[in-house]
């Protein structure tokens, strides 16, 4: 679904990114490990055009959409939930589902699924963003990510500052996307347990590199806890 090819990024003169190469498949999750500073975020920005690439290519369902705008890529299958959340505080959860939809044409209604996801929203409609609670701050990022039902979502850091039952909540609601077979997802996240156990895949990164990558199930024996704590 996602394919990045030779990517390099910089900021002025520093290099950010040097010459990534890694592919998110459908129906998996695609794990990003790796410390504060090491590009994670730089890297997200740049699949969904916040940034602009320097080299390299970036192709979603097998199009390159390296030179596309953010908002055309969103059209074309690609949901974010950037750090933070960035939920619009005086909008009300329905108003900021239908953001999620300004992609859609007019009148497309909110899916309905999303509130079986995350079923507190649906108390929630009328009542605005910022009088909610990060974790419910957070449910209400991802289903607005979901909104127009994209082919590849990206996540970056879903669990900081978030309560433990959210969390889990967030981990069941990642993996039941992943297993209906019919999206990507993209995690980049430095909660080793949580992102072992959602994993299909992983990547580290160190300086902008990836150093070393493989499947989830083998991230323990691989020793990348260790990489995580150096």
């Amino acid at each position: 679904m996602l394919k990045v090819s030779g990517l390099h990024q910089y900021y002025g003169g520093s290099h950010i990114l040097r010459g990534l190469d890694f592919e998110a498949r459908l129906g998996e999750v695609t794990v990003v490990l790796g410390r504060n500073g090491v590009g994670k975020t730089t890297l997200l920005k740049s699949l969904m055009g916040v940034v602009p690439i320097r080299s390299g290519a970036v192709t979603l369902d097998g199009v390159d959409i390296s030179k596309d705008t953010s908002y055309d890529r969103v059209r074309k299958g690609m949901g974010y939930v950037p750090q933070g959340r960035e939920i619009f505080g005086r909008l009300t959860v329905e108003e900021n589902l239908r953001m999620g939809l300004a992609s859609r044409p007019a009148r497309t209604p909110i899916p309905a699924e999303l509130f079986e996801l995350f079923p507190i929203l649906k108390q929630f409609m009328h009542r605005r963003g910022g009088d909610l609670s990060g974790g419910q701050q957070q449910q209400l990022a991802i289903a607005r990510a979901l909104a127009p039902g994209p082919k590849l979502l990206i996540l970056d850091e879903p669990t900081e500052g978030i309560q433990p039952s959210i969390i889990k909540d967030i981990g069941r609601v990642i993996r039941m996307l992943a297993d209906r077979g019919d999206m990507a997802i993209v995690l980049v996240e430095q909660f080793y347990d949580f992102a072992a156990e959602l994993a299909d895949q992983y990547l580290v990164m160190e300086r902008g590199e990836i150093i070393q990558r493989g499947r989830g199930g083998d991230m323990e024996a691989e020793g990348v806890r260790g990489l995580m704590s150096i």
